[in-house]
C-alpha cells in the first residue's frame, strides 16, 4: 500500500466523519470523492456504507432524549422506508442510475439556491403524518436505486419549525437504519473482502475523530442555522453529484 493510498483514505474518511457529525448525512458524498481516486468503485463504497453508520451511531447517541421523545415522529418516516428499499433496487434494473442521480441532484440545487437566499425559511407547523410517510418511502425508494436515502427527507425536514435536535432525531436514525441495511446487503453480496476489512479497518479512526469534531460544531449551532446549513449542504451535495455524474454520460 503506498502513501498516495493511504493519505487518500485518511482525507476521505476525516471528511466523510466531519460532515455526518455536522450534519448527519453527506458521508459518501465527501469520502467518495477521495477514495474513487485510488480504490475501486465497489470497494470504495462498501466502505463508505460502513463509515455511514459508525459515525452516524455517534450522532444517534446525541440526540438520544429526542427520539425517545419523538419515536412516532420518526417510525412515520422509516417504517415507510423498509419495503421502499428492494423495490428501489428492483426500479435501478429498469432505468438509468446516473439519469436518477442527475435528475435528484437537479432537484437538491434548485431547492438548496431558492431556499439558500430568502431571508425567512418556510415553517411548516401543522402535523403532516401522510407527507412524513411518503417522503420516507421515497427516501427508501432512493436509496435502494440510487444511494441517496436523505435526500428528500432532508429536503422536507428543513421545512418543519424543529430544533436542530429534533430534526437530527429523525434524519439521523433514518439514515443509520437504511444504510446499515445496504451493508448487509453488500456483505450478502460478498463485498467485504479480507482487503475491504482492512482498509475499513484503518479508516476507522479517522472517521471517528472526524465525526466528533463535526458533532462539536453541531452543538455551537442554533436552531436557525443548523436549518440554513442542512440547506447549503443540499445545494453543495447536488453539484458534487452532478460533477460525478454527468461526465459519464457525455
Amino acid at each position: 500500500m503506498t502513501a498516495e493510498v493511504l493519505i487518500y483514505l485518511f482525507a476521505g474518511a476525516l471528511a466523510g466523519g466531519f460532515i455526518n457529525g455536522l450534519a448527519g448525512f453527506g458521508t459518501a458524498l465527501l469520502a467518495l470523492g477521495f477514495w474513487l481516486q485510488v480504490l475501486p468503485p465497489g470497494q470504495a463504497v462498501s466502505m463508505s456504507v460502513v463509515m455511514s453508520v459508525i459515525s452516524g451511531l455517534q450522532g444517534v447517541w446525541i440526540v438520544r432524549r429526542e427520539i425517545g421523545a419523538n419515536r412516532l415522529r420518526l417510525l412515520r418516516f422509516l417504517l415507510p422506508a423498509l419495503p421502499g428499499i428492494p423495490l428501489g433496487a428492483m426500479v435501478l434494473a429498469m432505468i438509468s442510475a446516473p439519469v436518477l442521480k442527475l435528475t435528484i441532484a437537479a432537484m437538491m440545487i434548485l431547492y438548496g439556491a431558492f431556499f439558500s437566499f430568502r431571508r425567512a425559511l418556510p415553517a411548516i407547523r401543522r402535523p403532516t403524518p401522510l407527507v412524513d410517510s411518503s417522503v420516507g418511502f421515497l427516501g427508501g425508494l432512493l436509496g435502494g436505486a440510487a444511494g441517496l436515502s436523505g435526500a428528500l427527507p432532508t429536503m422536507w425536514c428543513a421545512m418543519r419549525p424543529w430544533s436542530k435536535a429534533e430534526t437530527r432525531a429523525v434524519l439521523q436514525p433514518y439514515n443509520v437504519v437504511v444504510l446499515a441495511l445496504a451493508m448487509l446487503t453488500f456483505a450478502l453480496q460478498g463485498q467485504y473482502t479480507r482487503e475491504t476489512l482492512w482498509l475499513t479497518a484503518l479508516a476507522l479512526p479517522a472517521t471517528l475523530i472526524g465525526a466528533q469534531s463535526g458533532i462539536t460544531v453541531y452543538r455551537r449551532l442554533s436552531d436557525a442555522r443548523f436549518r440554513r446549513l442542512l440547506i447549503v449542504l443540499l445545494f453543495a451535495s447536488g453539484l458534487l453529484i452532478v460533477l460525478k455524474e454527468l461526465p459519464a454520460l457525455l
